[in-house]
């Protein structure tokens, strides 16, 4: 938006300014046009400032000061994320900008943008959110400065932050602000996080539960020696503090009703807030802060979850109950509003990848209750499904075959962070409320899970019959675990909503690394593509899966990467793209990462370890077992296999994983990769220990929550199915 834009409009002041380092997209896609929207459909005066340039406050005050305040985001990726790959060097694009042109936002955009306001006006107040907010609201590890940060309230100096589905929290907020309440005296809105003085509470009444430390065995007690004549009396411990004596006086014996008692209990909570490990704590001690990070994952679900306190200095960090999710009417209120659904007419002919990429697609739900442990999904849009109604997704794909540009007739997905989690929710909304678990589907499928696939039958069927509408693909990532609960609609998918190839995501097929993912085991992918080729077989139709996996995840040793690679020979699968494990904020694959233990189990003692792969060679190693194929890696490949006393694998045979011969001019620059510290290295890790690096987590509009740079894949069993197929 520009000045001019606003004197046609008649605004002498915008009331509230959204700041985005993303380019602007009118589409429900992009968090800026969605928060926007919901912000004009609440009668605010909306400007928007997009990418500006942050070296100076200049642009920040292109449209005025806003009369409520600045809302700051990074856009709808993690700006570390999107502007460095995962092996820390810098991006040649940005799929969010105009022709994918590079460095148009800042590195932690979101404390940058901050600051740039604070400077265009010093007493204006602000507010930030998106997903960079959201994996920052506390102490976390950041990948690309190897270090644990600060939380990014006390960076950016913000007011108040919003995390997560900041809807219902943003439009509380904004009234009351507008009524004249100050931002920094709202203390009582879920999805917000702030700072406060040390020994601050919301009243008199709260009460702090200490988590800063992780149990210790305690001293053990002698016990009574029931044989003994003589009476030693009560064994007491030396240091227990005296206790008042008896009354003599008759005392009555008061029973509560069960009701009675679930609701003081009730009560009790929710007036208790967790101490979690300070700053200063968990940025030295990494054993406190996988203890940090399994606390604040239990405390996620919103039906239970308690505030979260921890220490930076001499303030804390206060982070409210994670929002409630929005029920289906509400979620249709959000994504029918009239977005103009193109981007902003002063790019003109620009090309932007991310709109591209989405632009023939429709979002039918949020959320994610896979609870993979790389993924980000949880922290910032939580494990609660939230569906949209039929009818407003039928009217969305309506809106894209009548006013989009260059429709061709195809809708390229309809999904969302996972493709078939489409209205599965828990059975009891009571369990769902008082449920701690990390994932509803792993080490099994809850019984409590209702995996019924009807309702996205019918909407499948129901929009490939829509007028105009030649096909409906489905894009997004399968969980095949469910799927194979529902034949129907393996049928129905595999029929009508493949376009040749179907993305899934087994990540591994070894138990080491699938356990510390928190994914299924191979038996779950072995079912579904039996299912998927009887169907595709049935369907007269020639389809392929597309399975992803990642290099370098913690768990992962060098021998489960080439089992790894074994399976992928076996079965004909050459990949053309690969992803290696990238650290993001918050993630509890990251917690791993940093601490080297489990935080999926208790710390007692300290925990569980976790191998990790940190060094570079050895993070290279495992994404050439991936590529198996290509002749770069051999040299690297025959090395690793000799170390690991596994030189049966190379020659010209089918079992063997790499011939003994080099082709003229490839791979010289890998032939001195390992050496180095082959020798000394244990067969379970050929290398020292250091681990590498994965997809950004993000929250991109084609596969929200997914890894990037993810593979492609070839059959090489199969002709038709050459060449690559990307995500």
């Amino acid at each position: 938006m520009s000045r001019a834009e606003m004197d046609q409009l008649g605004w002498d002041e915008c009331d509230i300014i959204l700041v985005t380092g993303d380019a602007y997209i009118d589409h429900p896609s992009f968090g800026m046009a969605l928060v926007g929207r919901l912000l004009e459909a609440q009668g605010f005066r909306v400007g928007i400032i997009s990418q500006p340039d942050w070296h100076s406050a200049k642009d920040f005050q292109r449209l005025g000061k806003p009369k409520l305040f600045f809302g700051i985001t990074a856009g709808n990726m993690d700006s570390m994320v999107n502007r460095y790959t995962a092996d820390r060097k810098i991006r040649s694009d940005d799929a969010y900008t105009p022709n994918a042109e590079p460095n148009k936002r800042p590195d932690r955009a979101v404390v940058v943008y901050s600051q740039r306001a604070r400077e265009a006006y010093p007493d204006t107040t602000v507010i930030i959110g998106s997903i960079e907010a959201s994996l920052r609201r506390i102490a976390h590890y950041d990948y690309w400065s190897d270090k644990v940060r600060r939380s990014v309230l006390p960076d950016s100096k913000a007011d108040l932050l919003i995390f997560g589905n900041a809807e219902r929290a943003l439009i509380e907020v904004a009234h009351r602000i507008a009524k004249g309440e100050p931002a920094n005296q709202i203390r009582d809105v879920r999805g917000t996080a702030f700072m406060t003085p040390k020994n601050w509470l919301p009243g008199d009444d709260w009460q702090v539960v200490d988590s800063t430390q992780i149990d210790k065995p305690g001293r053990i007690e002698p016990h009574t020696d029931p044989y003994a004549m003589a009476d030693s009396g009560p064994v007491t411990p030396k240091d227990a503090k005296p206790t008042a004596p008896l009354s003599d006086e008759p005392q009555p014996i008061r029973f509560l009703p069960r009701a009675a008692q679930i609701a003081a209990h009730k009560k009790t909570r929710q007036q208790t807030a967790i101490r979690l490990p300070s700053y200063e704590q968990v940025s030295q001690d990494p054993i406190l802060y996988a203890h940090a990070s399994r606390v604040f994952h239990l405390e996620s679900n919103p039906g239970n979850a308690r505030p979260l306190i921890q220490a930076h200095g001499e303030r804390n960090v206060w982070l409210n109950p994670p929002p409630i999710p929005l029920t289906t009417p509400e979620m249709d209120g959000v994504f029918d509003l009239p977005y103009a659904r193109a981007p902003h007419p002063s790019y003109g002919a620009a090309k932007i990848p991310a709109w591209e990429m989405i632009r023939f697609s429709v979002n039918i739900m949020r959320g994610c209750f896979g609870g993979c442990t790389f993924c980000s999904i949880t922290e910032h849009e939580g494990r609660i499904i939230q569906s949209r109604s039929e009818d407003s997704i039928l009217k969305e794909i309506e809106a894209i075959r009548d006013k989009t540009p260059g429709f061709t007739g195809i809708i390229s997905d309809v999904g969302g962070p996972t493709a078939n989690m489409y209205q599965l929710t828990c059975k009891d909304p009571k369990i769902e409320a008082s449920c701690r678990k990390l994932s509803c589907v792993y080490p099994d499928i809850c019984d409590n899970l209702n995996t019924d696939h009807g309702p996205l039958i019918q909407l499948y069927r129901k929009a490939r019959a829509l007028p105009g509408i030649k096909k409906i693909l489905v894009g997004s990532g399968l969980r095949y675990d469910l799927a194979v609960r529902s034949p129907e609609y393996i049928k129905e998918l595999v029929t009508h909503h493949v376009g040749g190839y179907l993305k899934i995501a087994p990540e591994h097929t070894e138990t080491g690394p699938l356990s510390k993912m928190m994914k299924p085991g191979m038996g779950a992918y072995d079912r579904f593509k039996q299912l998927f080729e009887a169907a595709s077989k049935a369907a007269g139709k020639e389809q392929y899966l597309i399975p992803y996996f990642i290099a370098a995840h913690p768990g992962t040793s060098d021998e489960d990467m080439l089992n790894l690679a074994l399976w992928l020979k076996r079965h004909n699968f050459r990949l053309d793209q690969v992803q290696t494990f990238l650290p993001t904020p918050m993630a509890l694959a990251t917690t791993m990462y940093h601490s080297k233990k489990n935080p999926l189990r208790g710390l007692k003692g300290g925990g569980e370890d976790v191998e990790v792969v940190r060094e570079g060679r050895r993070r290279r190693l495992h994404k050439a077992f991936l590529r198996y194929h290509d002749p770069a890696n051999w040299p690297m490949l025959r090395e690793a296999l000799n170390a690991m006393g596994r030189a049966d694998l190379i020659g010209n045979g089918k079992k063997q994983l790499i011939p003994a011969w080099q082709p003229k001019g490839e791979g010289e620059r890998t032939t001195r990769s390992l050496s180095s510290s082959a020798s000394a290295a244990p067969r379970s890790g050929l290398m020292r220990p250091g681990a590498r690096l994965a997809p950004g987590v993000t929250a991109s509009p084609q596969r929200k929550g997914t890894p990037s740079g993810a593979p492609s894949v070839r059959r090489t069993a199969k002709p038709a199915a050459k060449g690559s197929a990307k995500r």
